[in-house]
């Protein structure tokens, strides 16, 4: 949620007034589907990246405002959590080199903004979870200096009536409460938009959801959580109950929680947003003056501010996303599901996975979602969350196998193949593919790397051996050497 908001209280009048406004968004986003009034000659792909602050001894650092002002570069923005900042790379074209361009962007403007970190006792890190987070961070003082923030804080307890409950099991059990959204901060990700035409929408979106247990299980890397060793990924449960807007009792009513990965396969981009509305209340009822359908008759392009606002506030792990770029609207779909980390080389090759592999199913003339049940691909996702590298996956003509074996005999050809069709030059495609495929052969990505590392520590006390291991793989990931190739 970027959209720059002020402190306000909400009425029932505003929030009927919302309502009637969102649907009117609808309507006018409807007939602009109809009419094809989108820009997709030639799609785009971005990236961001949400990034940690920790202190010379791996602590987390609460000084995201005097960061940023030392960095000065405008693609470095807040977050949520006074530890984090994001990283918003330039749209690309993947055609003619476009990924060793993302990654060379990438590296010099990260390495300038550690540079200029350190001069406010700040280091960045990108990892899913930051490790060394204590109960004593995740007060509501570690909420950034951000209007936005505090009004979304408030609307979300508010929704909730009572403190989150924080409740994860697997390696080890966590069990604790918090009076704010905080632990939502800890989550740290990347987020792949790839560009579409109304009519490819859903053949992208539907893709990214059948390969999100694929994603997850090669690149991991969120094992920890406030000390304890949880899921592999444990940022999927740490977010989904983190902004959890429900009592017990509205889920016992099967209420959809707001960090949702769906629960069907669609045929329109028109069926999220119907959906969002339909099925979630409003955190933020702003109304602005624009009539959306009056625009659209006068030959302009609606900004739908309330569709897009609210749309901010509905969590999916492939999000919708309706833009304007150089005076035309787009679509995009928004990948959230990948931690951030462990280098950018890392990063860059899920990118290339995902861009490759969506590609390739979503233009595939027997689709995947035709084959498989829509209940597999979130059974996967869930597995590679908990088991990472680990997990075993369904897929539709080999059955439940090896996440590794899926990927390395089935998927990596079909990513492959898809960045040809991008226009990625061989060598390219072969590095970042190469490094996937690197990974599921020493069975090691960043939460394998971060544990085992662990282990090795049993006998040190567990906060002390989570700073040597975090300040260890700080190391390594400016080395910018993928994480299956470390020590």
């Amino acid at each position: 949620m970027g959209d720059d908001v002020t402190p306000q209280e909400f009425t029932g009048a505003d929030r009927t007034r919302h309502r009637e406004k969102i649907r009117r968004n609808l309507d006018a986003l409807e007939r602009m589907l109809r009419e094809e009034a989108f820009d997709a000659a030639d799609p785009m792909t971005g990236l961001e990246l949400e990034l940690n602050l920790i202190d010379e001894v791996g602590d987390p650092a609460m000084r995201n405002e005097q960061v940023l002002r030392a960095i000065a570069d405008p693609a470095f923005v807040s977050e949520l959590g006074r530890f984090n900042v994001e990283i918003n790379a330039e749209p690309t074209l993947l055609r003619n080199h476009g990924l060793t361009t993302l990654e060379a962007d990438l590296r010099t403007r990260l390495n300038a903004a550690e540079e200029r970190a350190t001069t406010q006792g700040a280091h960045l890190v990108m990892i899913g979870i930051l490790p060394t987070l204590a109960e004593k961070h995740l007060s509501r003082n570690a909420i950034s200096d951000d209007a936005r923030y505090d009004l979304l804080n408030e609307q979300v307890l508010e929704a909730r009536g009572e403190d989150i409950a924080i409740d994860i099991e697997n390696q080890e059990h966590l069990h604790t409460t918090a009076d704010s959204i905080v632990p939502e901060a800890a989550c740290t990700s990347t987020q792949f938009h790839v560009q579409t035409s109304p009519d490819q929408f859903a053949a992208y979106w539907n893709a990214s959801q059948a390969i999100a247990g694929a994603q997850l299980a090669t690149a991991a890397n969120s094992p920890y959580l406030l000390g304890r060793e949880l899921w592999r990924e444990t940022r999927i449960p740490l977010f989904e109950q983190a902004t959890d807007t429900r009592s017990e009792e509205l889920k016992a009513q099967g209420v959809r929680p707001r960090v949702w990965f769906g629960e069907r396969w669609i045929t329109s981009v028109f069926d999220l947003f119907e959906e969002n509305a339909r099925y979630f209340p409003a955190l933020l009822p702003i109304v602005d003056d624009e009539d959306p359908v009056e625009v659209l008759d006068s030959g302009g392009i609606p900004s739908l501010a309330e569709l897009k606002l609210h749309n901010g506030t509905v969590y999916r792990w492939n999000r919708p996303v309706y833009d304007i770029a150089d005076g035309m609207p787009h679509l995009r779909v928004e990948n959230r599901v990948l931690a951030a980390g462990p280098t950018v080389a890392d990063t860059v090759a899920n990118a290339a996975f995902y861009f490759g592999l969506v590609r390739a199913l979503a233009e595939d003339e027997r689709p995947v979602w035709s084959r498989m049940p829509f209940a597999t691909a979130r059974e996967n996702f869930q597995a590679a969350a908990r088991q990472g590298i680990d997990a075993r996956l369904g897929w539709p003509g080999v059955g439940q196998i090896p996440a590794t074996e899926l990927i390395r005999e089935h998927l990596l050809p079909l990513a492959a193949g898809g960045l040809d069709a991008w226009g990625v030059d061989a060598a390219e495609r072969d590095r970042y593919l190469g490094i996937i495929e690197g990974r599921c052969a020493a069975r090691t990505n960043g939460a394998e790397w971060f544990a085992r590392k662990m282990h090795a520590r049993d006998g040190m006390e567990r906060f002390d051996a989570l700073r040597a291991t975090l300040l260890e793989y700080r190391e390594a990931m400016h080395t910018n050497e993928p994480v299956h190739t470390w020590s």
